[in-house]
């Protein structure tokens, strides 16, 4: 939100300059963005009057001005303004001066062969407004030759960020009251005199809708003259970014800026009939102030007369009704509507606007005679006409929230002892009221407050942060304690695994469009219910709860390829939601890898660049679970990793037939395309829940390693098998023969062709065997081998010569 510092200081009496209120609003929770001053850029530019202005001896359209600064030497300068003239005093930038509309440095210059020392400058290119038609025209009064700067004025223009929870700041009043409670000057009251109508309001204004809307105040203004607005209400706002428009649209936005109370002026000659807030019916449509039509939907609250849709309540006006230069009766409307509502109609049409962003937040139901108030006072004033009466429908809910309050707290929970009678100073100066037993009522523009916590945040950003004394923390002596669960040692030995391993660590949104987590849907709920999706979305890219971390990562993974990576390896640890029987909700934590692109990137040695396969994946897969505490030796090799895979390509890996541990392999080429991936794509998802605890206290700690005292022995078995066999089974069988003496087992070699048998493949594994107590001989060797050659002929495989 941004204002200028003449705008706070009209609201409030202060002799702070904008160094020191940025350094309180910061203080007190309301962040400042930025501090920006129009004037700073305008040094180099001097107030000057034209002497002369004749024809340009080359050019039609331009002119050849002697300007004069003040000091009896006049410049020559080339300006091809329809304004220019003798006698005006306008704004010269001299040679070094930067344009700042564009950027652009002024030099001494021939145009068109004639010499020009500088420019005449229009408002637009001193980025003071739109208007470049001409160049600017000062008073007779102003004093030539004086900085433009000076003569403009110094007027800072705050940024500030206003989080979620403040809507009573989404007003520069709002803004001032923070400042008076924490002593920085002294709040103004608002100017909001009641105006007694005269005569009765001809328009039949009623609320048909009493949960979206449950108040709707209005009157009718007659006899009005829209045309250009004052000029310092348009200063203001253009200080808070917006663009004057007319007398009646800069006042309501001027109300809604200045104190956070949208409002909305109708041109009377445009409606028919009753004007009511109501639901939408099914089909209606409403063309925005925007010029986009929107189709509403029948939960969504509408203003509305006999010949349809004009406004959708609380988000944005209607091109049908708007007030124009011809407007001289106006339907001035102050309603509340809604928090909830506002944002969920607001999310399912995708359409934002500064009332939304208020009533959202939810503006004060208390302010609604004062608003109006202030609107007709200022109509009557700028545009003149005759009220009519006010007529109120509905009511708002001004219920205000009590609680008892102990100032204790302030002490116990904020860590600073602040006096009862600055307690209460702070929260009168905010508006609580608080009684002597300490009974505390909520005002009815913070909703935001709950309970006794909330005061005391409010008492101590007031008195201040800063004087919160850092203390440490109480510390037992010895040799602290171990703080961190199974889970978290695990999480952070497989994130340290996978950052060795050459992967790298994103995190990404546990949200996803709602069209991505579908390609990952396939099992995340057992009762058939379907996805997670949120009822008040970040967006609606972001409604949807992630099923899988892989839909973020193959998106970051587009992103990271389409900004030129030749290889991207991925990696996250997080969770996914899951619903579960009944609708209950459920997260699990998982681990997702996603390599692409280059796996070897193409050289002498190595010829063309080489993409990742699923054994790549199958790599990591295991190397992860290693490092999780999984029994990798027990682990199966299974089919039906999921839709989302190739089913060539692809498998699980199991603890018995039922339990997946981990799935991995290449995209199916569907989902590649979904995610607008290109080539093969590696991926693996580890269910870490499903890994089984190791038991006893430190089950992570690593063992410390003692070499064995005897050196290992290594032997080498082929193995005619059927082709179909998976390797690991053999793996697992070779392992299994002796596990006294058979530590390692890996193979070495797959072969098929000449001297292999049709439907048969020959595999080659190396073995390693550790002796204990002693060395091996030729007996005890022999009878390994026996054990070794039994377990593969239990599976079909057979010694070869």
């Amino acid at each position: 939100m941004k204002f200028a510092l003449s705008w706070l200081q009209a609201l409030l009496d202060t002799k702070a300059d904008a160094r020191q209120i940025a350094e309180k609003l910061t203080s007190l929770g309301l962040e400042i963005e930025g501090v920006e001053d129009a004037s700073a850029a305008l040094t180099q530019f001097r107030v000057a009057r034209v002497l002369t202005a004749d024809k340009h001896p080359q050019a039609d359209k331009l002119q050849v001005l002697s300007v004069d600064l003040g000091d009896g030497n006049p410049l020559q300068v080339v300006c091809g303004a329809p304004n220019a003239r003798a006698g005006l005093i306008g704004v010269l930038g001299l040679p070094g001066a930067v344009v700042p509309a564009n950027g652009m440095e002024l030099r001494k210059s021939a145009i068109r062969g004639v010499e020009s020392n500088g420019m005449m400058c229009s408002t637009r290119e001193l980025g003071l407004g739109e208007e470049h038609d001409g160049i600017i025209e000062l008073p007779a009064d102003a004093p030539v030759g004086t900085s433009f700067a000076d003569y403009l004025g110094s007027d800072p223009v705050f940024d500030v960020a206003i989080t979620p929870n403040r809507p009573d700041c989404m007003g520069v009043h709002g803004i001032a009251r923070d400042l008076a409670a924490a002593g920085l000057g002294v709040l103004k009251p608002i100017d909001a005199k009641p105006v007694a109508g005269s005569f009765p309001c001809p328009v039949n204004i009623r609320t048909d809708d009493p949960e979206g809307c449950p108040a709707f105040y209005g009157r009718v203004i007659r006899g009005v003259k829209n045309g250009p607005s004052p000029q310092w209400l348009q200063d203001r706002l253009k200080s808070a970014g917006q663009r004057p428009i007319s007398a009646l649209v800069d006042i309501t936005n001027y109300v809604m800026l200045g104190y956070g109370r949208p409002a909305h002026a109708y041109d009377l000659a445009k409606l028919t009939g009753a004007v009511v807030a109501r639901r939408a019916v099914e089909g209606e449509t409403c063309l925005a102030l925007n010029g986009r039509e929107y189709p509403l939907q029948p939960w969504m609250t509408v203003i509305a007369d006999d010949s349809g849709v004009h406004d959708i309540a609380g988000i944005m006006g209607g091109e049908h009704s708007g007030c124009s230069e011809t407007t001289t009766d106006v339907l001035l409307e102050v309603a509340y509507f809604t928090p909830a509502n506002i944002a969920r109609t607001g999310q399912a049409l995708a359409l934002t606007s500064d009332a939304r962003g208020r009533f959202e937040r939810g503006v004060d139901p208390a302010f609604l005679d004062t608003g109006l108030d202030l609107l007709t006072g200022l109509i009557l004033e700028i545009c003149g006409g005759e009220p009519s009466d006010l007529i109120r429908a509905g009511e708002p809910p001004l219920a205000r929230k009590s609680f008892v309050y102990d100032p204790a707290l302030a002490g116990n929970l904020g860590g600073i002892d602040v006096a009862n009678g600055e307690q209460k100073r702070i929260l009168a100066a905010l508006g609580f009221d608080v009684s002597e037993e300490w009974a505390v009522t909520v005002p009815t523009w913070r909703p935001d407050i709950d309970g006794a916590p909330d005061i005391v945040e409010e008492v101590i950003r007031v008195h201040g942060l800063d004087a919160v004394p850092s203390t440490p923390l109480p510390r037992a002596d010895g040799v602290a304690k171990p703080t961190a669960t199974a889970a978290q040692m695990q999480e952070r030995r497989i994130r340290r695994a996978a950052a060795a391993r050459g992967l790298n660590e994103a995190v990404t949104w546990s949200f996803l469009p709602t069209i991505e987590a579908e390609h990952f849907s396939e099992g995340a709920s057992d009762s058939g219910a379907g996805l997670w999706t949120l009822a008040n979305p970040i967006s609606e890219d972001l409604k949807t709860m992630r099923p899988s971390l892989l839909p973020g990562l193959l998106a970051a993974t587009r992103r990271n390829l389409d900004r030129g990576a030749s290889t991207v390896r991925l990696f996250e640890i997080g969770r996914r939601y899951l619903r579960g029987v009944g609708g209950a909700s459920d997260e699990q934590p998982s681990l997702a890898v996603v390599l692409a692109g280059e796996a070897n990137p193409r050289g002498w040695a190595t010829g063309k660049a080489k993409p990742f396969d699923a054994f790549d994946a199958k790599a990591e897969a295991l190397a992860l679970l290693a490092e999780a505490g999984a029994p990798v030796e027990n682990l199966q090799v299974m089919g039906e990793a999921g839709s989302q895979f190739h089913p060539g390509q692809s498998a699980t890996l199991r603890l018995g037939p039922k339990t997946v541990l981990a799935r991995f392999g290449l995209l199916h080429p569907t989902t590649a395309k979904a995610f607008d991936l290109d080539g093969p794509v590696a991926v693996v998802e580890l269910f870490l829940d499903r890994i089984p605890a190791r038991k006893g206290p430190g089950s992570f700690a690593r063992p410390h390693f003692a070499p064995p005292a005897l050196q290992a022995v290594t032997r080498d078995y082929a193995f005619l098998v059927p082709a179909s066999l998976p390797a690991g089974d053999l793996l697992r069988a070779v392992r299994g023969a002796d596990k006294a003496n058979v530590v390692a087992a890996r193979v070495f070699d797959d072969f098929r062709g000449q001297g292999v048998p049709e439907g048969q493949k020959s595999l080659a594994v190396e073995v390693t065997l550790q002796p204990a107590e002693k060395s091996y001989d030729e007996a005890a060797l022999k009878a390994i081998s026996e054990k070794i050659v039994a377990a593969g002929a239990k599976l079909g495989g057979v010694l070869r010569a």
